[in-house]
């Protein structure tokens, strides 16, 4: 079966929107990109700024409310739905609570071929990136580095510390069957 799915997860700042643009490079197209960012970005004001949605703390930590992950739930759907209907997709996603966080794409992805992938990047080292990028809560890339990949499977795994993206989107194709 050939691979529909290519799911990235791994910590802010680890260089997954790099390796989506790298992969969507190397790779026979039409691959289209669906990032957590880009939904959360989606949302209105109102629900970055409550205990509803999504809240960033000063120290980077992620809280997230009810309406965040009801609306969560229909974009993975959506998601899931526009693979069905024909496009391969790169996923790049933020597992906050490791397999509590792969299990609901598992769910959804069900009968689809999924690459399972995971994108590592040193805590001090997504931490620059962090600071460098200026669009994010200082601390979250460093919080987030290990924590998201605890308890979590994948079928291949790259390390952004010392290895390029487009060295890392050639090890992930090389898995794309």
């Amino acid at each position: 079966m050939t691979t529909q799915v290519i799911m990235l997860n791994g910590g802010s700042s680890s260089g997954k929107s790099g390796i989506v643009r790298c992969l969507q490079a190397e790779l026979p197209p039409p691959w289209l990109a669906a990032a957590i960012d880009t939904f959360v970005d989606s949302l209105p004001a109102s629900l970055r700024t409550s205990d509803a949605g999504i809240a960033f703390a000063a120290d980077g930590g992620v809280a997230i409310g009810e309406e965040f992950r009801r609306l969560e739930a229909a974009w993975r759907e959506g998601v899931a739905a526009t693979v069905r209907a024909g496009a391969n997709v790169i996923i790049d996603d933020v597992f906050l609570s490791g397999p509590a966080s792969q299990e609901p794409w598992r769910k959804v992805l069900t009968g689809l071929n999924v690459l399972w992938v995971g994108v590592h990047c040193e805590g001090a080292v997504a931490e620059a990136r962090e600071i460098a990028r200026g669009d994010r809560p200082r601390g979250m890339a460093a919080a987030q580095a290990e924590k998201v990949h605890e308890g979590v499977s994948y079928d291949v795994e790259v390390d952004t510390t010392h290895m390029e993206s487009l060295a890392c989107a050639k090890t992930i194709a090389a898995h794309v069957t």
